[in-house]
């Protein structure tokens, strides 16, 4: 029996800013707000829900550009829908904004799929886990050492998740004894059996990255994220060691080539859904992980990593963000739950499960990328 494919009718998308509770920094960068642009697809009786955390300027290209390349055609083709805005955007250069761009419509066009056929995303995109661990993270450079110790705090005896990522390089990494006088707390506040993890942004060279690791052992850390700038691949590579911490980048992925140049460096792979290209782009980079006998690790936008998650046989664990969480807890219905330190996504619920609260997002509307 032939299925006729309802077509891909329009695709809109907004840009919001969420002022952040109090400045929040990391070791090289500093942000009083977030912007998230969504992007939104009709066909048929589907109305598909993607997003990315970027810049207001996804938002026209998403509505121009992007659209079309893939108005008209079935959006039970994700992937040849995805193709079609490879080959339109190739003049715009794929990194950064475009590929961000990409990710939240190709985000919105499974989901779109997934809800005409009435199933779960999770399943669309192959699901082989029934749930998958998290790991709760924040600890900003700008939290002061009772900010850290509570935030620690409600993680770990809180909402019971046993993982936890503080950030560390403030400064460029010219802070060093505040770095480790913030491991020790945080290594103190959730005791010896919580896996303890952080992440410097790249702020360090790599003699204060090998330098700082030997203390990072200490304290029981087993996750380094970006030690030094995730361009350098080779201060990457040479910071690996048998002892740990495991080596971790990959946040900045926007194509395929860019993960496969990364993979030899990296212990573990990291992908984030909203800036790699999406949904399928995540699939071809966790097969070429796999090829490389490499795990992936979900950075950010936590309540759409995790169907990608579900559907990834060489997963590690998703990072519940603060800020993400925050935002996505506000301004989506049907979002999941980390405590326990585990989710899984809802095998009841056709597509991803989530919707705007339009009420709650007008207040943070983006007009004209002011």
């Amino acid at each position: 029996m032939t299925v006729s494919a309802p077509h891909i009718e329009r695709i809109d998308a907004r840009a919001y800013r969420v002022p952040a509770p109090s400045p929040e920094a990391d070791g090289t960068l500093a942000w009083d707000s977030t912007t998230l642009v969504v992007a939104r697809v009709r066909a048929g009786e589907a109305d598909g829900l993607g997003w990315t955390y970027a810049d207001f300027s996804c938002a026209p290209l998403i509505e121009g550009k992007l659209a079309a390349a893939v108005v008209g055609r079935p959006v039970l083709d994700p992937p040849a829908c995805w193709t079609a805005m490879q080959h339109a955007i190739r003049n715009l250069g794929r990194a950064g904004l475009v590929s961000c761009a990409l990710s939240a419509v190709d985000i919105a066009i499974w989901d779109a799929a997934a809800r005409l056929l009435d199933v779960p995303l999770s399943r669309l995109l192959g699901r082989v886990h029934d749930e998958v661990d998290v790991y709760a993270s924040g600890g900003f450079t700008s939290q002061d050492d009772d900010e850290l110790a509570a935030q620690l705090d409600g993680w770990v005896r809180g909402q019971r998740i046993p993982r936890v990522k503080i950030k560390i390089g403030e400064s460029w990494g010219n802070a060093v004894a505040r770095d480790i006088g913030r491991v020790r707390l945080a290594r103190e506040t959730i005791g010896d059996d919580a896996a303890l993890y952080v992440d410097a942004n790249g702020g360090y060279s790599v003699g204060r990255a090998r330098r700082i690791a030997g203390t990072l052992r200490e304290f029981g850390v087993t996750w380094f994220e970006e030690p030094v700038s995730s361009d350098d691949l080779p201060g990457l590579a040479q910071l690996r060691s048998p002892d740990g911490p495991d080596i971790a980048a990959g946040e900045y992925g926007y194509d395929l080539p860019y993960f496969a140049r990364m993979l030899p460096s990296v212990d573990c792979l990291q992908v984030d859904v909203t800036r790699c290209g999406g949904y399928t782009e995540w699939r071809r980079a966790a097969a070429l992980a796999a090829a490389a006998n490499r795990e992936v690790s979900a950075h950010c936008a936590p309540n759409l990593s995790a169907h990608a998650a579900a559907a990834t046989p060489n997963f590690r664990h998703l990072e519940w963000f603060a800020d993400h969480d925050r935002i996505e807890r506000e301004l989506f219905y049907g979002g999941l739950d980390p405590s326990g330190g585990r989710v899984a996504p809802s095998m009841s619920t056709a597509g991803h499960g989530l919707r705007l609260h339009a009420d709650a997002a007008a207040e943070y509307a983006v007009k004209e990328g002011r």
